[in-house]
């Protein structure tokens, strides 16, 4: 039970942190685990590693600010804790499907009007697995 309040005390610390320069080996001292442990542990209980779990926030949060369309794509990216926009680029045409470029063009305004908490279920990335999962079903 210790290592599961753990685990989401990190997970936590990421959703509120994720635009600061955030790395297993912090988060993990932060838990008093070696960065292995805390990753094997993370997987188990939410499926994906700490890094692709920060990403995920990170990818959530360029898609609203790129809908807002008033930030270019190399601004979202560092405002959002990424450091490289190649890793960027990637990572989000990985989980969104269309380069940051494209989605902001597409998207902006799509959830004018909408609740905060709708567009956020309505947005969120969807990722290769999981739709993969979806068209079997």
């Amino acid at each position: 039970m210790r290592v599961l309040a753990s685990l989401r005390r990190v997970r936590d610390r990421i959703d509120r942190e994720y635009a600061q320069p955030l790395d297993v080996e912090a988060l993990a001292r932060g838990v008093h685990m070696s960065a292995g442990h805390l990753s094997r542990r993370f997987r188990e209980a939410y499926g994906e590693s700490p890094y692709a779990y920060l990403m995920t926030r990170r990818i959530e949060r360029a898609m609203t600010l790129l809908r807002r369309g008033d930030l270019s794509v190399t601004d979202v990216c560092f405002a959002v804790g990424c450091g490289s926009l190649g890793t960027f680029s990637t990572r989000f045409r990985e989980l969104v499907g269309m380069s940051p470029s494209r989605y902001r063009s597409e998207q902006a305004g799509a959830t004018a009007g909408m609740p905060a908490c709708v567009a956020k279920q309505v947005t969120r990335p969807i990722r290769n697995r999981e739709a993969l999962g979806a068209h079997r079903t």
